[in-house]
């Protein structure tokens, strides 16, 4: 059987809560006054009952819709795993208190992880909308923004074997190749610069090479030969022209 709250409380839960009445965290006795919302139990209580028919009035007691909620507000509060939510809530009273377990006996992980499962994203949903609009009616939020939040999660990845390296870099560089097949024909020849075509005076424009201007000194002499073939011409002039003696040796020679 499913319930809403626990129907009765113990000798054990008045002196639990007489002891450490005095010791809740501030975050905790605001989460207190929202979670006594009626409509929030009964989502939790709804979803849980989806498992067997007429589980809400037949069969042994199950852990309450208000344990289930306030756990699961504790858990990701602190960022515990299952396993460690249950051994704390177990060890301190106060989390006893605050959870509505008392000294009740605590769930254990595996049915703390079953019962999570069993919400699912769209009861999660419906918690999350009632929480605005319990933020609303206490005039806590306007409403005007939303503020979203992420969480990290651990996943599995593939080991880094040499083959699976091999894998990705081959993925790699068809993807670069794909992208280079797609470049223009000018950019695929290359100045021998070591400069991006837009940096070179033989690239400034897509123009032909007889109709393109002159822009200063960065522009080659000569548009309709690209900077290869310029630099070769220049070195064929340079070893053509005759060199010139120092000034020591035309010395020298002048006074024989």
């Amino acid at each position: 059987m499913i319930a809403t709250r626990r129907p009765q409380m113990s000798f054990a839960d008045g002196f639990i809560s007489e002891m450490v009445s005095d010791l809740w965290e501030p975050w905790m006795r605001h989460a207190d006054q929202a979670l006594e919302d009626e409509v929030l139990l009964l989502i939790i209580q709804q979803a849980l009952s989806k498992r067997c028919k007429k589980s809400k009035t037949r069969g042994r007691p199950g852990t309450t819709a208000e344990i289930l909620l306030r756990m699961m507000l504790l858990k990701h509060f602190r960022d515990w795993s299952f396993e460690d939510l249950t051994r704390e809530v177990r060890a301190n009273l106060v989390y006893r208190e605050f959870t509505r377990i008392g000294g009740g006996k605590v769930p254990d992980d595996k049915t703390m992880g079953r019962l999570a499962r069993q919400l699912g994203p769209d009861v999660v949903e419906k918690i999350h909308r009632r929480i605005v609009e319990i933020a609303l009616e206490k005039k806590v939020a306007s409403g005007r923004k939303l503020r979203v939040d992420t969480t990290v999660v651990e996943t599995d990845i593939h080991y880094p074997t040499d083959s699976s390296l091999l894998g990705d870099g081959t993925r790699v560089l068809i993807r670069v190749m794909k992208k280079v097949a797609g470049l223009p024909e000018e950019w695929a020849r290359s100045c021998g610069t070591g400069r991006a075509p837009s940096n070179c005076g033989c690239w400034r424009s897509r123009e032909p090479a007889a109709t393109r201007p002159r822009m200063g000194r960065r522009n080659c002499s000569r548009p309709t030969l690209d900077c290869s073939r310029r630099r070769a011409v220049l070195s064929d002039r340079r070893r053509s022209s005759p060199k010139k003696l120092p000034r020591e040796s035309s010395a020298a020679i002048g006074s024989c």
